[in-house]
């Protein structure tokens, strides 16, 4: 993706915007990746246009969840997920008709958290916490086979990821905005040089007159 609007320049001007962020399996809110971009909106002014909640292990509790924090914002909502954050950002993004940031995502997780059916650990307390089988059919009704308005997607993958495979999520995302990185991680670790690209994204509804003229939506 190239030519993206400078974040700062549209801060000033997409105040309106309201931005969801959305962690990954076993992450939280204290993520790297998630506290570059508190940091980023809260020097920005926007700290007060940020949601970023702690997911719950279960699927459905954790977009209930999320349905519940956001639904006063559907007008103006933007998504940020990474990992599985990026396959829950991919159905609220068709459920909503806004615009999504994937950073990694998982495209079908079903068969890779199967492995993790039991008890585990959260990355950056090391509390337990039970990933229960039902959980994968609740995957399962959250898949999103075809995206709909590719133009309202951003993906940025990297093809150094560890854990998914980068070729999966190009495929997933045909037509939409994509960057990929040539090697990186899963982590996204240098995501400081990435974070104004993401967010001008975001913003850039507001910014063409608000929701309702964006044709995606």
């Amino acid at each position: 993706m190239s030519g993206s609007p400078g974040f700062s320049a549209d801060a000033r001007e997409g105040a309106r915007a309201h931005l969801l962020y959305l962690h990954g399996f076993r992450s939280s809110p204290r993520s790297f990746k998630a506290r570059v971009v508190q940091q980023r909106m809260q020097a920005a002014g926007l700290a007060g246009n940020l949601t970023c909640p702690q997911l719950p292990p279960s699927p459905k509790a954790a977009m209930e969840l999320v349905l519940t924090l956001v639904q006063r914002h559907a007008d103006n909502l933007a998504i940020i997920g990474s990992s599985l954050g990026g396959f829950y950002a991919t159905w609220l993004a068709e459920r909503f008709g806004c615009r999504a940031v994937l950073i990694n995502p998982a495209v079908d997780p079903l068969q890779d958290l199967d492995k993790h059916v039991g008890i585990t650990t959260e990355w950056h307390t090391g509390e337990p916490f039970e990933f229960k089988r039902e959980y994968i059919a609740e995957l399962a009704a959250l898949k999103v086979g075809t995206i709909t308005r590719p133009e309202r997607y951003f993906l940025l993958a990297a093809t150094g990821d560890e854990v998914l495979d980068y070729r999966d999520m190009v495929a997933h995302y045909p037509g939409a905005h994509q960057h990929v990185i040539q090697g990186s991680d899963h982590a996204v670790s240098e995501f400081e040089q990435y974070v104004d690209e993401v967010l001008a994204f975001c913003l850039r509804d507001s910014l063409q007159g608000g929701a309702g003229s964006d044709p995606a939506r």
